[in-house]
């Protein structure tokens, strides 16, 4: 009997110890004929839209596992969801993380972080592109990560140094999107320091993208395109809207002035990426995710569309 009890218990332990554990073992054949043991670590990563700022992130934070020897596929396995701009789907996408055996979770953008937070308790969780922490109530033992709060002093200042002429800008932004709404109030505290008028009006979903631009664009001068991801998404129509009437925009980010924005002070969003991919490295690599500071990645780049610049008679080049 006692050894029939030894027997249940010690079946227990390993059920249990399978169950816990995130990573796995495989055995692979070399080159040469030997077989090796690899152990295989696994990352969910989630965004809450595809767009190219966004895709930048995540690049960085692939390219930051691969530089540290972590290669999908061989050595670790990612599972990577887009929510396709919806919450619902982000919150399903995290429901289902937090009964996986992942070693570690990347949420991209704030929603998503939320998502994961709010769902996800055993597991590490990183965020990336998340604007303010604090205010998202990202704050726990179990989760850091990078923020890229936007230098909206920065890009109001490049908007007046190359628009000198502007007395109203005009915003959009999705108010269901706290990282979007934090940029706007920080910007109507600037603009009104600096002079100039700010016209804003909200969307609620993309639909809505066209017909706010109608009424920003007959009052504004300038359009100015914080991180927001519903306008990301929708970018296309944006440029092609302010081009009709002859407004320049400032944006964000790069990806906006490659898509027709003038210009912009601002972070890499790759480098964002970069950052947050190596804190997955080093939770990988067994570090606890409570020790790892948060950061801010702060330091700026201007960048030029030449061929916008050169239709508004603007000399990037001095």
């Amino acid at each position: 009997m006692k050894n029939y009890i030894k027997a249940i218990v010690l079946m227990m332990v390993v059920v249990v110890t399978f169950v816990a554990c995130k990573t796995e073992v495989e055995s692979v054949v070399t080159a040469d004929g030997n077989e090796e043991k690899v152990v295989i670590k696994k990352i969910g990563m989630t965004q809450i839209v595809e767009h190219p700022s966004l895709d930048a992130i995540r690049e960085g934070a692939l390219q930051a596992l691969l530089d540290a020897g972590y290669v999908d596929g061989e050595n670790i396995e990612i599972e990577f969801v887009n929510a396709q701009g919806s919450m619902e789907n982000a919150n399903t996408i995290a429901n289902e993380f937090s009964s996986k055996d992942f070693d570690v979770v990347l949420g991209i953008t704030t929603p998503s972080a939320q998502a994961l937070f709010n769902k996800v308790e055993e597991t590490p969780i990183i965020y990336t592109a998340v604007t303010d922490p604090e205010s998202a109530g990202l704050i726990g033992e179990n989760i850091s990560g990078v923020s890229d709060m936007t230098p909206v002093k920065k890009q109001f200042d490049l908007l007046v140094e190359l628009l000198p002429e502007t007395k109203v800008v005009g915003m959009i932004y999705n108010s269901s999107e706290l990282n979007s709404e934090i940029q706007v109030e920080l910007a109507k505290k600037i603009a009104a320091d600096m002079g100039i008028e700010l016209v804003v009006t909200s969307i609620t979903n993309s639909n809505e993208v066209s017909t706010a631009l109608d009424y920003v664009l007959d009052k504004a001068d300038v359009l100015y395109v914080q991180k927001d991801n519903t306008l990301a998404s929708a970018f296309p129509i944006v440029v092609k809207k302010a081009d009709a009437k002859h407004i320049p925009i400032i944006g964000a980010v790069s990806d906006f002035v490659e898509a027709g924005a003038l210009a912009t002070d601002g972070p890499s969003e790759f480098e964002i990426g970069y950052e947050s991919g190596k804190m997955l490295v080093s939770i990988l690599e067994g570090e606890d995710v409570a020790n790892i500071e948060d950061k801010l990645v702060d330091e700026t780049t201007r960048v030029f569309n030449e061929e916008v610049a050169e239709r508004y008679n603007i000399n990037v080049n001095q």
